[in-house]
């Protein structure tokens, strides 16, 4: 966004004849001076200054007074910006009227989805203004998802533009072990923004048809304008024939840019947003820890790490990207700080890949740390652990007891856990008692020391540790509804989504002699940083 535009005009009339004069303006009025005079209008603030006579010795200007006029335009704050920008047809459309009523019924829910956005909203509407891109756009993600960089789909679209792993791939967006492009803020509004520009040139400048082709694909949208074509009607997307989602998803983006336009209309009040990105990207000598930078850049580590969510562990990737995303109002301190830190010291975890026979106690011993330290770093509940399974080992200078104020703080941005305690009842199993809290039959029997097969009796207690659903809290852990579609197993669903086969079998009630129908819908819990495009540790 341009800086501030400041024009200044001086007016001067003098009250005695003689030639013209202009007078340098005085700090502040004299005593004897008319108040400040303070005009609005719009985005123009108007201040008018009067000051004192000029001294008598000066011949020229006799009994003159300056009158100094200074006229200051101001950005217009955020939500006005976003409003100006607006362009997109097809506000009065019966669907997206319908829609925005439906959002002016649930006010408190639009409120809410918007300060979880608040982080990133002045970010994505500059970006969308680089472009000279409708500024509707920049409100896609609360249609997509929230506004929610850990939000996940049964289709294993990520991140707030929702990405599918192809798509992703195809646009730049990194998604291995250690990260995921599609939940980066930046990379992912970039690529996204890459995205719609190459869709909107496809469908020549057709915004509304950009849009829905971003839901549906291209293809769906030009083989419903080709159809359109061959019977001789209109090829604009009011009268396309397309998928029931996307003929919804663009009056959803409409409807709520008519609540943006109006909120007073829909009982809706939006808490003010900075005009400027409130964060900026560093780049950083090599891999690092997460909380080694917040310690840099004198932040809490949750805070530092809700932006910076494409990183599935608590470092960032080995072989890149190496850059954080820091709050403006810390990036100095943490430039300053990271120049005189060490390489040795940026990290203070390395990978571990389990050899068989090994022990959690023999990594630790090996690698000088503690089996807490390992428990709390992976969030492992047991010292169980498996041949081939990966393992971040903190090593270095810090006292290993960090590593559980890390793991809380983390927890705490992936969904906060709180402790219950469960009475066993007539008729429950390790399953009901599992899909009752949401979580899985293994994590009950870890928490509890318990074999997943054993039998349990009434009033037997069992801890269960419960997402928080705190507003500030982000869940990785997501319930995926999915469709089998003609040639799936259970064998290849669990590596889609990186579950157990058991796990599935568990959660959907499926006997080893139930076989999978195309059509049937299964229920999946997800953690959504073990979930990338390749699906593999």
């Amino acid at each position: 966004m341009d800086a501030l535009r400041k024009s200044v005009t001086i007016l001067t009339f003098l009250l005695a004849g003689g030639c013209a004069s202009v007078d340098r303006v005085a700090d502040t009025p004299a005593d004897n001076a008319p108040a400040t005079e303070t005009n609005k209008s719009g985005s123009l603030h108007v201040i008018t200054l009067t000051r004192e006579p000029v001294e008598p010795f000066d011949d020229s200007a006799g009994d003159s007074a300056v009158i100094n006029e200074v006229i200051i335009e101001e950005p217009a704050e955020f939500w006005e910006q976003l409003r100006q920008g607006f362009r997109l047809p097809g506000s009065q459309q019966s669907a997206v009227t319908a829609r925005a009523a439906r959002y002016g019924r649930y006010p408190r829910q639009v409120e809410r989805i918007f300060r979880r956005g608040e982080p990133y909203l002045a970010y994505i509407l500059s970006e969308v203004q680089k472009r000279n891109f409708p500024t509707e756009i920049a409100l896609l993600p609360f249609v997509e998802s929230g506004y929610d960089p850990f939000a996940f789909s049964y289709g294993r679209a990520a991140g707030m533009w929702q990405f599918i792993p192809a798509t992703g791939k195809l646009y730049g967006l990194q998604q291995d072990w250690w990260y995921d492009g599609r939940r980066d803020v930046v990379e992912s509004t970039q690529a996204a923004l890459n995205y719609l520009d190459y869709l909107q040139n496809k469908f020549e400048g057709d915004w509304l048809l950009a849009v829905a082709a971003y839901n549906s694909g291209s293809g769906a949208v030009s083989k419903a304008i080709k159809k359109n074509r061959k019977a001789g009607k209109p090829t604009d997307f009011w009268h396309l024939q397309l998928p029931k989602e996307t003929a919804a998803y663009v009056p959803k983006l409409l409807a709520i840019s008519s609540v943006v336009r109006h909120p007073d209309k829909y009982n809706i009040s939006f808490s003010p947003v900075e005009t400027q990105p409130a964060f900026t990207v560093v780049e950083t000598p090599g891999q690092m820890d997460i909380s080694v930078a917040a310690e840099l850049a004198g932040m809490d580590t949750e805070a530092l790490y809700l932006l910076n969510p494409g990183y599935n562990r608590w470092t960032t990737h080995p072989d890149g990207p190496h850059q954080l995303v820091v709050p403006v109002t810390h990036s100095t301190t943490f430039k300053e700080n990271i120049a005189t830190l060490p390489e040795s010291q940026l990290t203070r975890l390395v990978r571990h890949k389990v050899q068989s026979g090994e022990t959690l106690s023999q990594i630790a011993q090996r690698n000088n740390t503690t089996t807490n330290a390992l428990l709390s770093s992976n969030q492992l509940n047991n010292t169980l652990i498996r041949s081939g399974q990966y393992l971040l080992v903190p090593v270095g200078q810090q006292d290993a007891s960090q590593y559980a104020t890390l793991n809380r703080r983390i927890q705490a941005a992936n969904g906060a856990r709180s402790k219950q305690t469960y009475s066993v009842r007539h008729g429950d199993s390790l399953w009901t008692i599992a899909r009752k809290y949401r979580v899985t039959v293994q994590q009950v029997s870890s928490w509890n020391k318990l074999d997943a097969r054993a039998p349990i009796k009434p009033g037997q207690k069992l801890f269960i540790y419960k997402n928080s659903t705190g507003s500030n809290a982000t869940s990785r852990v997501q319930t995926v509804v999915y469709t089998v579609r003609s040639g799936d197993s259970l064998y290849l669903i669990s590596k889609k989504f990186n579950v157990s086969v058991n796990d599935l079998r568990r959660w959907n009630n499926l006997g080893k002699d139930k076989y999978l129908q195309p059509g049937q819908s299964l229920k999946l819990y997800v953690d959504v940083t073990h979930v990338t495009g390749n699906s593999q540790g």
